[in-house]
């Protein structure tokens, strides 16, 4: 299967400037009909704690990447924020189908709370698996990434390939690259990172949005511009080396309180 990551450089609460950088990417990347493309964390506005301002009301992100997917006969990932019943935001990451059809819709389950996050968003309530061509997959958001249990959960769920969609800024470009080379290596599954990159009002965010391996071997690295990664992944290989190394049967749940 293909997989594509696009890296934004995201327009501030512009959602028009950012769908046309997504239009842009998409037809330079030409992605393979089938192939699953992922955006970063809040692609369409910026990782903002202005609910009111960048929430998605009129379906304006979420009807633009249902009718992408169907141009593109994609399955099209990305971040967005919906409202919550308590008034607050839903840091969501919505995956839609080539047909245009929601398969997943995942709520980030830890809120940066260093950032405020918690106070203006909600915290999800469970973690996601969907079917994608051959494989299972997993969607995280961000801080998401410093949660090992909760990809070790969707692991046992069945997934094969983790996406962690994320605004990540520079100053921890180290901790994103070594967390999701360990959640591969942990998992024995794909994890694909997707970061913003450029500034926001407060901070640069430095891209590299990666691609690792089962094995965590780096299979792609999109730097620092905008752009995008491109890699065909193999479900055969990963089914191979869970079979041969043990490291998942050998897990003692009897240590975790585990309620998948």
């Amino acid at each position: 299967m293909q997989i594509i990551g696009l890296q934004l450089d995201i327009v501030w609460e512009d959602k028009a400037a950012n769908h046309a950088k997504v239009v842009n990417l998409l037809e330079k990347a030409k992605p393979a009909p089938g192939a699953l493309v992922v955006l970063p964390e809040m692609f369409a506005t910026g990782f903002s704690m202005d609910v009111a301002a960048v929430h998605d009301e009129a379906r304006t992100s979420q009807d633009f990447l249902a009718q992408l997917a169907v141009d593109h006969q994609i399955y099209l990932m990305g971040g967005v924020v919906t409202l919550d019943k308590t008034g607050r935001g839903r840091n969501e990451s919505v995956t839609y189908s080539p047909e245009g059809r929601e398969v997943a819709r995942y709520c980030k389950l830890h809120p940066f709370s260093l950032a405020g996050e918690a106070e203006h968003y909600v915290a999800g309530e469970s973690t996601q698996v969907f079917s994608c061509q051959e494989f299972t997959v997993a969607p995280f958001i961000c801080y998401d990434l410093r949660f090992p249990e909760i990809f070790r959960t969707a692991t046992t769920q069945g997934a094969q390939l983790i996406t962690v969609i994320a605004n990540w800024p520079v100053m921890r470009e180290d901790h994103w690259l070594t967390l999701l080379k360990a959640r591969a290596i942990e998992n024995l599954a794909y994890v694909l990172g997707v970061n913003r990159c450029g500034h926001d009002p407060k901070l640069y965010h430095s891209g590299r949005s990666v691609l690792f391996d089962p094995h965590g071997q780096l299979l792609a690295d999109a730097g620092n511009e905008e752009g995008w990664i491109a890699a065909q992944i193999d479900l055969a290989p990963l089914l191979k080396w869970r079979e041969t190394f043990p490291a998942l049967r050998d897990w003692r749940r009897d240590f975790v309180k585990f309620t998948a």
